[in-house]
């Protein structure tokens, strides 16, 4: 027996509209204190008043949220007392807000308690996803990722019962995003889409979903970090992108490429998307060794034509990693030998017990580990 997790989705030209016939009395809008000053938590207020719902912001989240930050959260939940609980941003305000969500209506949980494993009972709170970035796919999935700042790891958490009620999915909100951070999210979407089409997990309702989102990223993430604004179709298509692959690893789940970036991005603090997509080749190099991963479907719904599809669609995601000017390396990342050589141990611990090892085709032990991280370092292509 399996599930299927979505939320209702309200996406395209003026979705942010929708709000507009929001019922409800009041609202918390999670968010970071950038999109905060820019005023995107404005533009959300605004459309909430032509509802008549009141609202209050809570703009304190940082990139790769903390377990800290979601508690000062839950007290705000307290003292509101609100209908929705609403994460504007990227991965890490809707993150935040998930978790708030849970413990607010379990106080009796500790965060890591917040597992597939529990039903949840939650019943007081809907909560909105509203992206402001094209990556993480938050805004259609049941996971939430936090970081302890205490131990410097991250810790990987979800229920199905925390799967937004509504993904409001415009594209208006991501039209001036930095170059940087257009490739930093989008890389993120492409790796969940290979991992999630790779993963054990994935089933009939889960695969078309990877395959368009990988299409998407392929053919728009570059004229979405060259163009930037001057270019609403590719961020149109790159938010759209980023929603499917949400759908679909959502429910398959992903593989090594996010355990190791999760333990590299809580010591280094490095951004997520930057940190899993720049294992994803090197993961692919050692699923096509151990005669895994399915990625001659995905070169062939790319419609490549190589005799030796696999290592071809291995070769694809570097050129698009180099054509972005994504770092390919750890050494680029400004890590140093004796950095890396210092956190092994932590790193290695940290990556062979992240949850995303759970569905990976190949499994990885720990002198593995260790080697990606020395591999990923020098550039090196992975021969075992």
């Amino acid at each position: 027996m399996w599930f299927f997790s979505s939320p209702s989705i309200v996406f395209g030209e003026d979705a942010l509209s929708y709000l507009e016939e929001l019922p409800g009395r009041c609202a918390l809008i999670v968010t970071d204190p950038t999109l905060h000053r820019l005023g995107f938590s404005e533009r959300i207020i605004e459309r909430l008043k032509m509802a008549g719902v009141d609202s209050e912001v809570f703009a304190e989240v940082e990139p790769e949220p903390s377990v800290q930050t979601v508690y000062r959260g839950v007290d705000v939940l307290n003292r509101l007392q609100p209908d929705w609980i609403i994460g504007l941003g990227g991965g890490s305000p809707m993150d935040a807000a998930k978790a708030m969500w849970a413990l607010y209506e379990r106080p009796d949980l500790t965060p890591e308690e917040i597992s597939p494993v529990y039903a949840l009972g939650l019943h007081k709170l809907k909560m909105i996803a509203i992206p402001t970035t094209s990556g993480t796919g938050s805004e259609a999935t049941w996971a939430t990722v936090l970081t302890d700042v205490e131990e410097k790891r991250k810790l990987g958490l979800g229920n199905r019962e925390l799967t937004p009620t509504l993904a409001i999915v415009d594209p208006s909100l991501t039209a001036d995003l930095p170059a940087h951070i257009t490739a930093d999210t989008g890389l993120d979407a492409l790796t969940h889409a290979i991992e999630g089409y790779s993963a054990t997990f994935h089933s009939d309702f889960t695969d078309p979903l990877c395959l368009k989102a990988a299409e998407l990223v392929f053919a728009y993430l570059p004229r979405a970090v060259e163009n930037g604004s001057g270019d609403p179709e590719a961020r149109e298509k790159m938010a759209n992108a980023a929603t499917i692959a949400g759908l679909g690893f959502g429910n398959s789940l992903v593989g090594l490429a996010h355990a190791l970036g999760h333990s590299l991005g809580a010591a280094f603090h490095i951004p997520h998307g930057r940190a899993v997509s720049l294992f994803l080749p090197y993961i692919m190099e050692f699923n096509v060794n151990g005669g895994v991963g399915r990625y001659d479907d995905i070169a062939y719904a790319l419609r490549m034509h190589a005799a030796d599809a696999p290592c071809a669609l291995i070769e694809l995601v570097r050129v698009l990693q180099k054509r972005i000017g994504q770092p390919t390396t750890l050494a680029e990342l400004g890590i140093s030998a004796a950095q890396l050589e210092d956190a092994m141990d932590v790193l290695c611990t940290h990556a062979i017990t992240d949850n995303s090892i759970v569905a990976a085709p190949r499994p990885m032990e720990w002198e593995e580990a260790e080697k990606f991280y020395l591999y990923a370092f020098e550039g090196k292509s992975v021969d075992f």
